[in-house]
């Protein structure tokens, strides 16, 4: 069975009954950078559009990495259990967190999602935020690194429309490039568009379909 964290209606979050919402969110996010760091393990938080092939993609990443090194994922939703279960097929430890309709993870969901593995056998956590291209940029988690994924069936104006989602990534992924020429989408001009607002920022092209780039997104997660 896979662990489910939750967030109730009443805690809705419990930090908000600190001063400032983002402060608490960004010192229990500092908190679980600190207890990762001290374990070893490095966390990275993939932010996306629905749609955009994140679940695919982690789950891509992990079947290549589970030989590796001690992986496990976080997947955030906010309700459905689905896509955990796609990735629980890799027999990779997973926590389920539901938030209940939020539109973001937050850190404190993080902190209890961390007690639920054992951090002794884990140095990598492959965290899947909710599908949205806002919200989540404005709460770290204490991952060490974050992850963009957009897709080309999302258009040819999706990078210039949310510019916020990529200053703080380390990566981005342009994913179902096998889709470019029927969605009339060109995947330079998306890396194009990304390196206007952030010149040193990997990008990636992939397609889940094919496995073009899959390694690459391995290799860049494992140099970080």
């Amino acid at each position: 069975m896979i662990p489910t964290i939750q967030a109730s209606p009443a805690e809705t979050y419990d930090i908000e009954l600190e001063h400032s919402l983002l402060q608490a969110n960004a010192k229990i996010a500092d908190e679980n950078r600190s207890v990762l760091d001290r374990h070893g393990i490095t966390a990275i938080d993939f932010m996306g559009a629905i749609g955009s092939g994140k679940t695919t993609l982690i789950t891509c990443l992990v079947e290549r990495l589970k030989s590796k090194l001690g992986v496990a994922v976080f997947n955030g939703d906010a309700t459905t259990a689905e896509d955990a279960e796609q990735i629980h097929k890799q027999g990779v430890p997973i926590v389920q967190i539901a938030t209940v309709n939020g539109c973001h993870l937050d850190a404190n969901l993080i902190t209890k999602a961390i007690k639920q593995i054992d951090l002794q056998k884990i140095s990598l956590i492959l965290i899947e935020n909710i599908g949205n291209l806002i919200c989540p940029a404005e709460f770290p988690l204490g991952s060490k690194a974050r992850v963009v994924v957009v897709s080309v069936t999302e258009g040819p104006w999706m990078v210039k429309k949310h510019p916020h989602m990529f200053l703080g990534a380390s990566i981005v992924v342009i994913n179902k490039i096998d889709l470019a020429q029927a969605m009339g989408v060109n995947p330079g001009q998306l890396t194009l568009d990304v390196h206007k607002l952030k010149p040193d920022i990997k990008v990636i092209h992939t397609s889940c379909k094919s496995g073009q780039g899959i390694d690459e997104v391995a290799t860049s997660l494992l140099a970080l």
